[in-house]
């Protein structure tokens, strides 16, 4: 029998399937409320001033398409660790991993988990990003939800998340997103910080933080307070960075895996293991867009133009955000979706149900996901005011 006769492809991911349908409508009027990337009022995914600079300066200086080391160039790791630790955790206590995007990080770090507590069993947030559970699933990891976001306020369930929490045990990995919680818009305040690293510490539980979208929530610092409140206060922590949204790096594929150990010896010993464990998938990781990162936050006039644009980024998101909601308000004649306007970040997630998503999509060439979440940068001022009417009409 050939191998591949009776092979079935997995089921879509269902932020794809959004993106194909979206692209099969013909309709002029679409608005696309799904994809999760960063979009300019024309619609378009900015390349930055900064990184084009800087892969100018790489072109005209670099010598060499040689390969890196097996964990990446370490100059790239401890520009981004100082971008997100600062002096929060000693250098020596940190190992570092270069990868391919936010996913690969992820992946690595749930190797990495699976490699020193084969039985650990990690908790992730109800909701968070599909692709979390379906790596863990693709790994055979144990995983459980924790309640963190109530539907009914809009704002995070503090009392379900620390409660859960507080099952946890010895050895159990708790995922936690760093800012601008995807899919629901809905951050951890610095008193959840000290509350988590409080309960995890007795518990003995390990943090894994994955961190996206530093700079689209209050800033490219405040953005990551309570993260560094968090690793200062545990013996050790996970934390995996994407370059993809805040330096526009989407296609380059730039993620950096950050292993926060109890002491320097542990991090030794982690460092030679996430080398391995790149060695054992895809060798080594691409470097253009890491060095692009390093250059930018190692030269003080690129990096003050990186988040003066990375600003403006940011307070579009906000705009679109605030206009959403008024819109809402004045559609609905009522409050119901003023929680908006307390959220970070590019995401939200509406009290959709899955038809009525499927609805918005039918009947008004409005996407989003199946579960309500939609991306901000999506809409422009020009597509508030129809897709809060769609919006407004069909969740009644």
């Amino acid at each position: 029998m050939p191998l591949f006769a009776s092979h079935q492809a997995p089921t879509p991911d269902k932020i794809l399937r959004v993106m194909q349908a979206f692209r099969e409508d013909e309709r002029p009027d679409k608005i696309d409320l799904g994809v999760g990337v960063y979009r300019t009022p024309d619609g378009k995914t900015p390349i930055l001033r900064a990184v084009k600079t800087a892969e100018q300066r790489l072109i005209d200086g670099q010598t060499t398409k040689g390969y890196v080391g097996l964990a990446g160039d370490p100059t790239f790791h401890t520009a981004v660790r100082d971008l997100v630790l600062g002096p929060a955790v000693p250098a020596e206590r940190i190992a570092a991993l270069a990868t391919p995007g936010g996913t690969g990080a992820v992946r690595q770090a749930f190797e990495l988990v699976k490699l020193a507590r084969p039985a650990a069993r990690v908790w992730t947030s109800a909701p968070t990003w599909p692709n979390h559970e379906a790596i863990l699933d693709t790994l055979a990891m144990p995983w459980r939800p924790y309640r963190y976001y109530c539907p009914e306020t809009g704002g995070i369930d503090r009392a379900g998340l620390l409660e859960d929490l507080s099952r946890t045990e010895t050895g159990d990995v708790v995922l936690l997103h760093g800012c601008c919680h995807n899919p629901t818009g809905a951050d951890l305040t610095l008193d959840d910080w000290d509350a988590i690293a409080t309960i995890l510490n007795a518990r003995g539980a390990v943090p894994m933080v994955d961190l996206a979208y530093q700079g689209f929530g209050q800033g490219v610092e405040t953005d990551v307070a309570g993260l560094r409140r968090l690793v200062s206060a545990v013996p050790e922590a996970l934390i995996t960075v994407s370059a993809s949204k805040n330096f526009g790096l989407y296609r380059d594929r730039v993620g950096l895996v950050l292993t926060v150990c109890d002491t320097a010896r542990a991090a030794t010993a982690v460092q030679g293991t996430l080398a391995w464990l790149n060695r054992q998938s895809y060798a080594f990781p691409p470097d253009h867009g890491a060095r692009v990162v390093t250059e930018i936050l190692g030269d003080a006039s690129l990096r003050a133009d990186w988040e003066a644009e990375l600003d403006g980024m940011r307070e579009r998101v906000v705009a679109m955000r605030l206009a959403l909601s008024d819109a809402l308000r004045a559609e609905s004649g009522s409050d119901r979706f003023s929680f908006l306007q307390a959220h970070n970040g590019m995401f939200t997630l509406l009290p959709a149900t899955s038809d009525q998503v499927a609805t918005l999509r039918r009947d008004h060439a409005v996407y989003m996901i199946d579960d309500g979440r939609i991306n901000l940068a999506g809409l422009t001022p020009d597509t508030v005011a129809p897709a809060a009417r769609a919006i407004a009409s069909v969740l009644g």
